[in-house]
C-alpha cells in the first residue's frame, strides 16, 4: 500500500529558478568530463549559483521562501522518505525511448543508483545530472547502473537525456508513483502555480497531469537484495547528492568482502 501523500510548499521561488534557468540557456553546452568530480565539487557548485541569486530574489519572493521552508519541514515529510535499511520499492518504468525498465532485473546485474529529480525546468537538477554524470564511468566500473526519475513525460526525459548527453537512462514517473513510494512527495504550493505558468512552467504539461506534485531531492544506493545502503534527502532543492559520496558509498558494496 502507498504512503498517503503529504502536502507541503515549494521551498524557493520559482523567479530564482527562471532566472538561472535563462542564464544557463544562454551559455554553450560544454562535453561531460571523463574525470569524476573531486569530492565537494557539486556542494561548491551550487553554493555559487544559490549565491549569487539572492540579491535577485524580490521581497516578497523572500517571504513566500521562507514560509515555504518552514512549511515544508513542519510537514514531516523527511520521516516519511525511506531510509538507510529499509527495503527499495520495485517499479517498472518508461525510459526515454519507451523502453520498459525494472527494478528488480536491474538489480541482478549490480547494485542501482536512483536519483530523483524535478524537471528539465530545474537549474539545479540539470547541474546536478551533468555532475553526476561525470562520475558514471567510474560508478559503472565499480559495478552499479545509475537510474535518474522524474515526473516528466518520456518526451520531456528525452530531452532532458539529449540535451545534457546523460550517459544513464531518465525515467519517467507518471503521478510521482515511484516517488510516492519512497515517501518523498509534496505538492507545489497553489500561490506559486500562477508565477509558474507566467514563467512558461507548466507542470501540468511538463507531467502530462494536473496535481503540481513534485519529488524531494533524493537519491538512493540500492544493493542488489533490494536494500537502500545509502540515501540523500533534502527539504532544499537546491542540495544534492554529491557524486563522490555516491561512488563511495558503490565502492563500499562492491568491494567489500562477502
Amino acid at each position: 500500500m502507498r504512503k498517503k501523500l503529504i502536502p507541503a510548499t515549494l521551498t524557493a521561488s520559482i523567479l530564482l529558478t527562471v532566472t538561472v534557468f535563462m542564464s544557463a540557456c544562454q551559455k554553450p553546452q560544454e562535453p561531460v568530463a571523463k574525470k569524476p568530480q573531486p569530492e565537494g565539487a557539486l556542494a561548491k557548485e551550487l553554493d555559487e549559483m544559490r549565491e549569487s541569486m539572492k540579491a535577485k530574489v524580490p521581497l516578497d519572493a523572500k517571504a513566500v521562501m521562507k514560509k515555504a521552508n518552514q512549511d515544508l519541514i513542519d510537514s514531516g515529510i523527511l520521516d516519511t522518505a525511506l531510509k538507510v535499511g529499509d527495503t527499495a520499492p520495485d517499479f517498472t518504468l518508461s525510459d526515454a525511448t519507451g523502453q520498459p525498465v525494472h527494478l528488480e532485473n536491474e538489480l541482478k546485474n549490480g547494485p542501482v543508483v536512483i536519483t530523483f529529480y524535478r524537471g528539465k525546468w530545474c537549474p539545479y537538477c540539470n547541474t546536478a545530472l551533468v555532475a553526476l554524470a561525470e562520475t558514471t564511468p567510474a560508478i559503472n566500473g565499480a559495478g552499479a547502473r545509475v537510474l535518474a526519475v522524474s515526473p516528466q513525460t518520456p518526451d520531456n526525459s528525452l530531452s532532458t537525456q539529449e540535451k545534457h548527453d546523460l550517459p544513464y537512462r531518465v525515467l519517467s514517473d507518471p503521478g510521482n508513483q515511484t516517488a510516492n513510494d519512497f515517501g518523498i512527495v509534496f505538492t507545489l504550493a497553489k500561490d506559486l502555480v500562477p508565477i509558474y505558468k507566467k514563467f512558461g512552467i507548466d507542470l501540468a504539461d511538463v507531467n502530462g497531469e494536473d496535481s503540481n506534485q513534485l519529488p524531494l531531492p533524493a537519491t538512493y544506493v540500492i544493493d542488489t537484495n533490494g536494500k537502500i545502503t545509502w540515501a540523500f534527502v533534502d527539504t532544499d532543492y537546491t542540495r544534492r547528492a554529491e557524486p563522490a559520496e555516491v561512488l563511495a558509498a558503490v565502492e563500499a558494496l562492491t568491494t567489500s568482502p562477502h
